[in-house]
C-alpha cells in the first residue's frame, strides 16, 4: 500500500511540474506572429523571456519593470502604457 501510494504521489509531481512548465513557457513561435514584445507591463513573474540576469520566463522580480516584456496583441503595447522598444543598457 505505501508503495503505491508512493508512486501516485510521484506520478502526481510529475505532471504537475509538466503542466508548471508549459505555464510558464510562454508564446510559441506561431503565436508571436501576432503578437509584439511589450516591455514595462509584465508583473512580478509573469514575463515572457530573460531579462536583468535571470534565465527566462516567469522570473521577474517586481510589477512593471522597464527591462521586462510580456507578449501582447500587435496593437495593444501602447494602449497599455508601454513601450515596443528595450531600454538601453
Amino acid at each position: 500500500m505505501k508503495t503505491s501510494l508512493m508512486l501516485s504521489s510521484a506520478l502526481a509531481a510529475v505532471i504537475g511540474c509538466a503542466s508548471v512548465g508549459n505555464a510558464i513557457a510562454g508564446p510559441s513561435a506561431e503565436e508571436m506572429k501576432s503578437m509584439e514584445k511589450c516591455y514595462g507591463v509584465a508583473k512580478a513573474g509573469q514575463n515572457d523571456c530573460a531579462a536583468n540576469g535571470h534565465a527566462c520566463a516567469g522570473q521577474a522580480a517586481k510589477d512593471m519593470d522597464k527591462s521586462e516584456w510580456k507578449a501582447v496583441k500587435k496593437g495593444t503595447c501602447e494602449k497599455m502604457h508601454g513601450s515596443l522598444m528595450a531600454p538601453k543598457p
